[in-house]
């Protein structure tokens, strides 16, 4: 990409109020059939022209035809139940009534590919796209078919690159897997779940991302973060072999969190979407103050490959803090690339 630091988000952006209930996750759907169909595509535009007004560089979908970043996608696919839920602990954090696997998970059509080719008919612009990722959806169901994290994971990845695939070939420029199970889970991340993530990723030609953040600003996610001490070096296990893999680009938070911005220094080489804006604050960041988060950054990515960004969705923000959050991501990335330019 030829513009130095292009902005983007992490992933979801508020809905607007006529089509779900706001600043809420896993927020019911206010309408069915073609009327709910046409009310997303108009709220994927809105967010797309919310975006472009911003300034955002490589824009999104927003996610506004998900109810959520993980079961969305889930519940498109064969053997998982959705009647016959079981709450389990997500992330080791909190607790969810999610579905339950009971039997061959499959995919019988593309999820998103619709969606996707719609945005693309949108803009000129580059657009990514985000996917759950194989261990973050093994984390969000309650598997009673395979009782192996790791074979159903791989189950997963399969069917992730079959969309994958064909995300691509509807115009996508980037494919993002979400992954923030990789903060907790060390030992599966190293034994299996960097392997399951190149498995989603094998054959694609378009650059892909893997997002690992410490969650969206709710409280259990928020209540969590307290426990974490004063560095958060979760990072730390997973990246060095992050590094060794073949995704183009590592997503991480960085703005008001605890992280060592030193440990991106274990990625260099790849490109990093640093996150400059706290999801877990209704106070809009100055310019200047993302800027500053930019330039620490860059004493461990080079320029060419730094992608500011937001530390995660902002889907339980409202639309007015998400657009003032926007604009002032933009600005700052103004601020640094002009320096930079000069």
């Amino acid at each position: 990409m030829a513009l130095l630091l292009p902005t983007s988000t992490a992933g979801s952006l508020p809905k607007p109020s006529w089509l779900a209930e706001p600043e809420k996750l896993w927020s019911p759907w206010k309408l069915e059939g073609d009327e709910l169909i046409e009310a997303k595509q108009d709220a994927l535009r809105l967010t797309l022209q919310e975006q472009i007004h911003a300034g955002i560089d490589i824009v999104s979908d927003g996610e506004q035809t998900r109810q959520h970043f993980v079961t969305t996608f889930i519940e498109h696919l064969d053997g998982v139940d959705f009647e016959n839920r079981e709450t389990v602990k997500i992330r080791d954090r909190y607790e969810a009534s999610v579905p339950s696997v009971v039997g061959a998970v499959s995919r019988q059509k593309p999820v998103f590919v619709e969606d996707a080719k719609f945005l693309r008919q949108q803009t000129d612009q580059p657009i990514k796209w985000a996917l759950p990722g194989p261990m973050t959806m093994v984390d969000t169901l309650y598997d009673g078919h395979y009782k192996s994290r790791e074979k159903l994971a791989w189950e997963f990845a399969t069917i992730l690159n079959q969309e994958a695939r064909e995300l691509e070939a509807a115009g996508v420029d980037i494919i993002q897997f979400d992954e923030p199970a990789f903060n907790v889970f060390f030992d599966e991340v190293n034994d299996w779940g960097i392997a399951t993530l190149e498995r989603a990723i094998e054959g694609l030609k378009c650059e892909t991302a893997v997002h690992i953040c410490y969650g969206y600003g709710i409280k259990a996610n928020n209540d969590w973060k307290k426990t974490l001490g004063s560095e958060w070096r979760q990072y730390e296990e997973a990246f060095p072999k992050i590094q060794q893999s073949k995704i183009d680009i590592v997503s991480l938070e960085c703005q008001n969190s605890r992280v060592p911005m030193e440990l991106i220094e274990l990625i260099r080489g790849k490109k990093v979407m640093v996150g400059a804006i706290d999801v877990a604050t209704n106070t809009i960041e100055t310019p200047e103050e993302v800027a500053a988060t930019l330039r620490k950054a860059l004493q461990f990515v080079d320029a060419d490959k730094l992608y500011p960004s937001t530390n995660c969705g902002m889907t339980p923000l409202s639309r007015q803090v998400a657009r003032g959050k926007l604009k002032a991501l933009s600005a700052g990335a103004k601020i640094v690339r002009d320096e930079l330019n000069s």
